[in-house]
């Protein structure tokens, strides 16, 4: 079994995104990445903390490369992206195996939790009992920590 924790390597995935593009870990090799996971697209808090993202946007891009992961359909990643204007990658993993990797479910649910990964492919922060409200600013005052000492 995996352990995930702080300064530990992140689990390789493979998942396809909104257009049915293939993503891997391997692609964000040499950037820094926020991996977050949510429940459910287009749900009271999920939104909230896709649209803090959204908000946050141009301040995020030049930090890390943001992407989001549910076990929702790529059609249904499409619809939240365009009613919301979503501007990240949303990855879809119905079959939950990277849900259960990063150990994002509760009971079979989604649970809300994410990740920054550095550039080397290690974790260096994880977010658990996410204030969606304020996630985006937190994951923004911490990089600047991380990358800053």
């Amino acid at each position: 079994m995996i352990t995930l924790a702080p300064n530990s390597p992140a689990p390789a995935f493979e998942a396809i995104d909104q257009h049915g593009a293939g993503h891997t870990l391997q692609d964000y090799a040499g950037k820094w990445l926020l991996l977050y996971f949510y429940p459910k697209d287009d749900t009271p808090g999920c939104t909230i903390e896709a649209c803090g993202f959204r908000d946050n946007f141009s301040l995020l891009q030049r930090e890390i490369d943001i992407v989001g992961v549910s076990a929702d359909s790529p059609e249904s990643h499409q619809q939240f992206i365009k009613k919301y204007e979503l501007p990240f990658t949303l990855l879809s993993d119905t079959d939950r195996k990277l849900i259960n990797t990063y150990e994002a479910t509760d009971g079979g649910f989604g649970k809300r939790v994410s990740f920054i990964i550095d550039p080397k492919g290690m974790i260096r922060k994880i977010y658990t009992g996410i204030e969606c409200t304020t996630h985006a600013g937190e994951i923004l005052k911490d990089l600047h920590e991380l990358k800053n000492g």
